[in-house]
């Protein structure tokens, strides 16, 4: 068994305080972007806000998925993060806090991955902060193909395209527009980003250091999520270019007729970016040899999954009206343009 006697180690203090102090930590490291809205220690925002005038972009979800979401926080993305435990939702209070931290008159969206805990909690502080006359909407990120057909869009997982969810509509506030336009945007840079991940290996919560599946040594899991979940089947290992055709066959089939594309080839936790940039130079051939234009590519740990040994290929699809807000200038922590 791949796990029979694998310790997992990790590099902490208290198992149940790991998240607090990582987020002290960022905010000590970043003081000069970064500060706690309301002294809430789960709600961190942009140094500047609240921006007069500009729509207010708040994100969130649970820690373990480092850079995000506190690495996007910043000029040009998002205005505000809530934080919750490792893989669970954050409570209403830091997602209160942070949305009146960031509010600049002009409403909040919220944006965060398609599960239940997070749509729960976000839509009961949605609802608190409308009381208070603060008008919030939110936007999904469902780019997960393995998790639901495509029939079924608004089913699947939020995964690595929380990235281009996230950019597109932080530089679309960043130009001023109104909430709705804010949103519109991000809803079609959702349509837009498709997304299939494997894992090699398993990753483990700090506090039981136990593994979030079991593979064989000579196994991986196709279309795994960002929680330690499974994904939608085993397989037996391949090589590299095998795993990309087989990401990117399932990718293409939902292409349409796209020409233009930003790539995201995203480690999970603990892939060497040799690994990435090996499934990086197989996406280019597959995309060369299908006519489509790679416009910008990222490479690297994007939104990981604690220490798990894996990967996952992102597609946006690229027009006239995203392609700018892509490119436009972006300063946070962990990201910048």
């Amino acid at each position: 068994m791949f796990n029979d006697g694998m310790a997992f180690k990790k590099i902490i203090n208290d198992p149940y305080q790991v998240v607090d102090e990582m987020v002290e930590g960022i905010v000590l490291a970043h003081s000069d972007l970064l500060k706690f809205a309301n002294n809430n220690k789960r709600a961190v925002v942009r140094k500047d806000a609240p921006i007069k005038d500009k729509v207010g972009v708040l994100i969130g979800g649970g820690s373990g998925h480092e850079p995000a979401f506190l690495g996007y926080v910043g000029k040009g993305l998002a205005d505000g993060a809530a934080i919750g435990n490792v893989f669970a939702s954050p409570s209403p209070d830091p997602i209160v806090d942070a949305t009146k931290a960031i509010n600049g008159g002009k409403g909040v969206v919220y944006m965060y991955g398609n599960y239940a805990g997070d749509i729960m909690n976000f839509d009961m502080a949605a609802e608190m902060c409308q009381m208070e006359d603060i008008p919030v909407k939110t936007v999904l990120v469902t780019d997960d193909v393995a998790s639901a057909p495509l029939d079924k869009k608004s089913e699947r997982r939020g995964v690595a395209g929380d990235f281009y969810v996230f950019k597109i509509a932080g530089a679309a506030a960043d130009t001023g527009m109104e909430l709705d336009d804010v949103c519109r945007l991000a809803e079609k840079a959702n349509d837009m980003t498709i997304s299939m991940g494997v894992a090699l290996g398993p990753c483990s919560l700090p506090h039981t250091l136990e593994p979030s599946f079991v593979l064989e040594d000579n196994e991986m899991e196709i279309g795994l999520g960002i929680h330690g979940e499974a994904g939608v089947r085993k397989g037996l290992l391949q090589s590299a270019d095998e795993i990309t055709t087989e990401l990117m066959d399932r990718i293409l089939n939902e292409m349409g007729g796209s020409k233009k594309v930003s790539v995201l080839v995203n480690g999970l936790g603990s892939t060497p970016l040799m690994e990435l940039y090996i499934m990086y130079r197989k996406t280019y051939e597959i995309l060369n040899k299908n006519q489509i234009e790679i416009h910008s590519s990222f490479v690297g740990e994007y939104v990981t999954s604690l220490e798990m040994n894996g990967a996952s290929i992102t597609l946006m699809k690229l027009d006239e009206e995203l392609q700018p807000l892509l490119e436009r200038e972006t300063l946070c922590s962990m990201f910048r343009v």
